[in-house]
């Protein structure tokens, strides 16, 4: 079978498969869970400063085979509370990445210490929250801001450094060069997708914030072009988000250049089980294309076509494989 192991950003992972920040990272019990059911590593969901209560119900809509619409406000105990749930996490052997939300690079930087004192092993600045006033993408869609809080946190901690790209701007791209000129170890692309959904027979969005974020297989098109303009565009490595629920949803995102990707929304219906089907049904679809191993793919159909008289699979064997860019 396949090697799933990947180093990102130089950490060790057993499989380039991560829990998503914001679905099932709120105790260090779930984190746990999601490991111990295939995880490769989980991301914590987004802690702040201080306790945030986040905004008033309805917070989710579900849109059936569309995925989800969500407007949660970053709810969170703050960065003196949350601790106690890495812990537990870590106790259940899973490298825990933190995720942290701040509004200016002082506050960032300052979190970012207390964060790396909790033992993660890297962290990731939430630079892409599509409705949280004064956080996220507010802050996160202007490539100045971006390289600034980026600097700030990679000279605050001793840690690898993902700086999560929000795709709603004209230049995903130009935002990941931003984080890249900043000193960011790799990039996360992609958040949710602004959106919304209106109830119509009260004449009102459906969700008390208005203004949401889509989640789901809606939103894969969308992350893959992200990670596909990302990879030419920096030389750091790619965490690919969005809409990931298979095995073939993994492999494209890695074709297109994601050295390690995150699922969240396709966790609704199975859990976490679902880690260890796409494991498994990861290795053995890499082993039937002929590749001994995940990292040996990174960013694949970036190449030429192979013309007509080369054979029909885009695998060579492994000894004809390139080392993928984004090596640390």
């Amino acid at each position: 079978m396949a090697d799933l192991t990947v180093d990102l950003a130089g950490v060790p992972l057993r499989n380039p498969l991560l829990l998503a920040s914001g679905i099932w990272g709120e105790t260090g019990a779930s984190m746990a869970s999601a490991y111990a059911a295939g995880a490769g590593g989980v991301v914590t969901k987004s802690i702040g400063t201080a306790p945030r209560t986040g905004y008033a119900n309805p917070t989710v809509e579900p849109l059936g085979p569309v995925g989800f619409l969500n407007a949660m406000g970053l709810p969170n105990p703050g960065i003196e509370e949350y601790p106690a749930e890495i812990d537990v996490a870590r106790a259940g052997g899973a490298p825990v990445i933190g995720s942290i939300f701040a509004a200016t690079p002082r506050e960032f930087a300052a979190l970012a210490r207390r964060m790396a004192e909790t033992g993660v092993v890297a962290l990731e600045l939430n630079l892409s929250c599509p409705h949280a006033r004064g956080f996220g993408s507010e802050i996160g869609r202007d490539p100045r801001r971006v390289e600034r809080i980026v600097r700030s946190v990679v000279g605050a901690v001793d840690l690898p450094v993902l700086a999560k790209i929000t795709p709603n701007t004209a230049d995903p791209a130009g935002l990941a060069r931003a984080a890249e000129r900043g000193g960011a170890h790799a990039i996360s692309a992609i958040n949710t997708v602004r959106a919304l959904a209106i109830d119509v027979d009260l004449a009102r969005p459906i969700l008390a914030h208005g203004l949401g974020g889509l989640s789901g297989p809606a939103i894969k098109p969308v992350g893959l072009a992200c990670v596909w303009q990302i990879y030419e565009a920096v030389q750091i490595p790619i965490v690919g988000i969005g809409g990931i629920g298979s095995a073939e949803d993994a492999l494209e995102y890695l074709l297109a250049g994601a050295r390690a990707v995150q699922i969240g929304t396709a966790l609704s219906g199975p859990g976490v089980a679902l880690f260890g089907t796409i494991a498994r049904e990861l290795s053995a679809r890499l082993d039937a294309l002929g590749i001994d191993r995940w990292e040996a793919a990174v960013g694949r159909a970036h190449r030429p076509a192979p013309g007509p008289s080369a054979a029909r699979s885009p695998f060579p064997g492994p000894s004809r494989m390139a080392e993928p860019r984004g090596t640390p």
